[in-house]
């Protein structure tokens, strides 16, 4: 009997069919082990020891795999053909030894890179031993992340109160995002001007052509800089007679791109498809898993995490007849295409993305989900685009020149003679959009004469660089060399679900919370955070993953380093920090205002200056009097051109019954609105109501500020014992309460409309069925479909702490600022996967189960002492038990 193992149990089914009897399969659903979420989990002081844990999920499958082995003559270790595949061999091998479970069993490894029968079959006759050098580039990788977050970390929890984490990737993409958003702020539009006209030579049909020489000096960008200059150019233009002064037309080439790495997939699924990293991921994990065709699961594609463009001989010849077959023998190129792979780790640069079967188009496939047929349909095209002809083009240049040889125009255009590969397929493009035309352009010939008409001058102002999407974010992390494309998908998952950053349009913008955290680490652990650096670790993982390096060398040469930094900043207090990010972020939390004004000026009182605090829910603006100045806002947004102007206080009115000023404030926990100015020396606090989140802050009047100052509302008496009902705003939301009996209402305007008979239905409601509300038969905000791999249904819930997505037993929440209606299925599968592969927090259980446990004892004693207390009562004289009670008496008070 022969025990084979594997990741995934589809994946398992699959293989088992493959090998038939004599086999069993069985899957260990990814990693066994992991480092536990704990300090002390690497251990540098003992040659960086690390911790690993088996959760009871995994120890379970491990038990189920070592009963297996019993009378088995064969292990074999098939997980996937990666770094991470090999860690998990790894892991498994160690476990399985230290259970003594191995004893008279063959352990050999095998990877395949496509789940076909053939590739298994293949790679069953071919087995290798676990490569120990993968092994240990994992095993620094790991180090080296754990050691970064878990150092860090609480640096920021310290010296940033209400910052998350960081992370030696993590804060890198965080940067990049950053310094990007610091170009656009810092962006000056500038001027310049273009002047097009429409040409015509004979008979033939107009084109259009720009202005290239002007007063016999070649036109730049920035030459016509200002309208009198432009339309200086256009009057030459309109006055000037033109003949052709040439024509040339040169052949052109487009060869196809290679077929998909994993970046480039993710890159181009954003692009074309809209996918977001995971999305991709997760829908190509799927492919590669396979689907069942003809009674027997296939895998549609080679495996997903890989940096390699080269493709397998057979598969090139496979690729070549689907071309000629579909297209025509023109199609194909005299000789097959090879593309060389760029990874400078040969042990790691695996074959391309492409179809296991060129024949299997994507319309011929039945049972594909949408997302698994539009990546398919990506994947197909790209690999059978890979080995087809190159585009032919012809480019022309047409030229014409004025007779005083001082004004030029030119006309560029281009014509597909041959489509080649385009008949299939065109790479998508970040930022399509082009100034320059690419028309067919008339037949002509030098000397003929020439007809301008139509002239006319265009003012442009140039743009800053947009904002990072997805994928153009995943191609400059790859060009830097920070990170694996593998590891993309959840760092940027990270970000979002850490308040760093915000999506808008797709593009990611820096939260202020990411702002300070990245200003933070640029000013205090610079080196920790530079482009080059993380680059430079990542040659050096590849190093060792080659049996260049050695690891834990590496390890101590970082850490020694690392951890001097990390020292050195805990000396540091809180009130240096702050000082320290005052002066980095100052232009942007702080712009210039027009008036010439300080920007820190105090508004609320005379001489108080603004800066930078922070407090258990992050960092606002707040003002250095305080206590005797209560002034704070939020930090701004710093994007967009936001500055302090945007949250400045706002009059709103007079309150008609008290004749006191109604204003629009913005403090540290959000927008709100209040009814007059608290007196110097009171210590009684206007009356405050914070505006909604639903509400939109630039829609807030005189008219809802009073709406919201004037809750709770009485709705009127209870009809059974006349106790007043009331509606109000909570800290769960909108709610009507009876007596110490709150329900909640499902939107906020049912707070100022809902009546009398409504509102004792809700609490009558409530009162027989408490836990509604509360997730348990609740209505979903949102159905957002059924879960790809079980069928249950995906929701969006709303929760007693905020909007969540369910899915069976596991809710996750959402993120802040996500809006519970815009929710897709895809992002929701997102959390509850991130949540599900969180451990169970065993140890507030044992602690819980301890304090049980002492609870228990103590009250056993406090029971023993009680008794003896009376035994000793009846016994000793009536002064000495006074005494007694006295002590007792000033003990328990302590």
């Amino acid at each position: 009997m022969q025990v084979v193992i594997v990741e995934s149990p589809s994946k398992a089914k699959t293989i088992n069919k493959y090998l038939g009897s004599g086999f069993t399969v069985l899957a260990s659903y990814g990693h066994i082990r992991d480092l536990p979420s704990k300090d002390g989990s690497v251990k540098p002081d003992e040659d960086f020891e690390m911790v690993w844990e088996l959760d009871s999920k995994s120890k379970t499958r491990v038990n189920d795999i070592a009963a297996a082995l019993k009378g088995a003559d064969r292990l074999v270790l098939a997980t996937d053909p990666d770094r991470e595949g090999e860690a998990i061999s790894w892991h498994l091998l160690e476990t399985l030894a230290a259970k003594k479970a191995l004893k008279g069993v063959r352990i050999d490894r095998v990877a395949f890179n496509a789940i076909t029968k053939k590739s298994v079959q293949d790679a069953m006759a071919h087995p290798r031993e676990i490569d120990a050098d993968l092994v240990d580039a994992y095993l620094a990788r790991r180090a080296l992340d754990y050691l970064v977050g878990f150092t860090l970390s609480p640096v920021l929890w310290r010296k940033l109160p209400g910052s998350r984490s960081a992370g030696r990737v993590q804060s890198v993409a965080l940067r990049i995002i950053c310094d990007r958003e610091l170009e656009i702020e810092t962006f000056i539009p500038q001027e310049y001007w273009t002047v097009k006209a429409q040409a015509v030579s004979g008979d033939t049909a107009p084109f259009e052509a720009r202005l290239v020489l002007h007063e016999g000096e070649k036109v730049q960008k920035f030459t016509l800089g200002d309208e009198a200059a432009a339309m200086g150019a256009k009057r030459a233009v309109e006055s000037a007679s033109f003949t052709v002064e040439s024509v040339e037309a040169k052949p052109g080439k487009r060869n196809p791109p290679p077929p998909f790495t994993t970046s480039t997939l993710q890159q181009e699924a954003a692009r074309k498809l809209g996918f977001n990293a995971q999305r991709t991921m997760r829908t190509a994990q799927s492919l590669y898993e396979g689907i069942d065709i003809g009674g027997e699961t296939t895998g549609l594609i080679t495996y997903m995490r890989t940096d390699g463009i080269d493709m397998a001989p057979e598969a090139i010849s496979d690729a070549r007849k689907s071309v000629g077959a579909q297209f025509g023998e023109k199609y194909v190129p005299d000789s097959p295409r090879v593309y060389k792979s760029k990874a400078k780790n040969a042990q790691e640069a695996h074959e391309c993305i492409r179809p296991t079967a060129f024949s299997r188009a994507p319309d011929k496939v039945r049972g594909l989900s949408e997302d698994e047929f539009k990546l398919y349909s990506l994947i197909w095209k790209r690999a059978i685009a890979s080995q087809m002809e190159s585009a032919r083009l012809e480019n022309t240049t047409i030229d014409l020149l004025s007779g005083d040889k001082k004004t030029g125009l030119r006309a560029t255009g281009s014509v597909i003679l041959f489509d080649g590969f385009l008949a299939l397929y065109e790479e998508g493009q970040d930022d399509p959009e082009s100034e320059d035309g690419g028309g067919v352009l008339p037949k002509l010939s030098a000397g003929a004469k020439a007809n301008v008409s139509d002239v006319a001058a265009d003012q442009h102002f140039t743009q800053p660089p947009p904002r990072f999407s997805e994928a153009s974010l995943v191609k400059r992390l790859e060009e830097l060399g920070i990170g694996r494309p593998s590891t993309y998908a959840s760092i940027l998952s990270t970000l979002r679900d850490r308040g760093y950053v915000t999506m808008e349009k797709n593009r990611f913008i820096p939260d202020s919370k990411g702002r300070i955290v990245t200003a933070f680490l640029e000013n205090y652990f610079k080196k920790y955070v530079e482009y080059d650096f993380t680059a430079d670790l990542e040659e050096t993982l590849d190093e060792i993953s080659a049996g260049e390096a050695d690891w834990k060398t590496f390890l101590r040469n970082f850490w020694s380093e690392f951890h001097a930094a990390v020292e050195d900043i805990g000396e540091l207090r809180i009130s240096e920090v702050l000082d320290a990010l005052n002066e980095s972020l100052g232009p942007l939390i702080f712009p210039k205002k027009e008036d010439g004004s300080d920007p820190r000026a105090c508004p609320s009182c005379d001489d108080g200056k603004l800066s930078l605090k922070t407090g258990k829910f992050g960092a606002f603006i707040g003002c250095s009097n305080y206590p005797d100045c209560n002034y704070t806002r939020q930090l701004a947004a710093m994007t967009d051109g936001a500055d302090a102007a945007d949250t400045s206080d706002r009059e709103l009115g007079l309150d008609p019954e008290s004749g006191l000023d109604v204003t629009l404030k913005f403090g540290r926990f959000g927008p709100y609105v209040q009814l007059g100015e608290q007196e110097k020396g009171s210590k009684e606090k206007p009356k405050r109501a914070g505006i909604p989140k639903t509400w939109n802050v630039d829609d807030i009047d005189l008219e809802k500020a009073l709406m919201l100052l004037s809750l709770p509302r009485e709705v009127g008496p209870h009809p059974e014992d006349g106790e007043m009902i009331e509606a109000g705003l909570g800290r769960y939301g909108p709610f009507v309460k009876h007596d110490k009996l709150y329900a909640n209402l499902p939107t906020i305007d049912e707070v100022f409309e809902i009546g009398l008979n409504r509102a004792v239905t809700l609490i009558e409601e409530k009162r027989a069925n408490p836990r509604a509300g509360r997730g348990q038969a609740a209505k979903p905000l949102k159905e957002l479909g059924a879960h790809p791999e079980t069928g249950d249904p995906v929701n969006v819930m709303n929760g007693r702490y905020g909007p969540y997505v369910k899915h069976q037993k596991t809710n996750a929440t959402l993120p802040n600022g996500t809006e519970p209606e815009k929710v897709t299925l895809e992002r929701a599968l997102e959390l509850i996967a991130a949540k599900e592969k969180k451990p169970a927090k065993k140890k507030a259980t044992k602690k819980k189960a301890a304090k049980k446990k002492a609870t228990k004892k103590a009250a056993t004693k406090k029971a023993a002492k009680k008794t003896t207390k009376k035994a000793a009562t009846k016994k000793a004289p009536a002064k000495k038990t006074a005494a007694k009670k006295k002590t007792t008496k000033k003990k328990t008070a302590t």
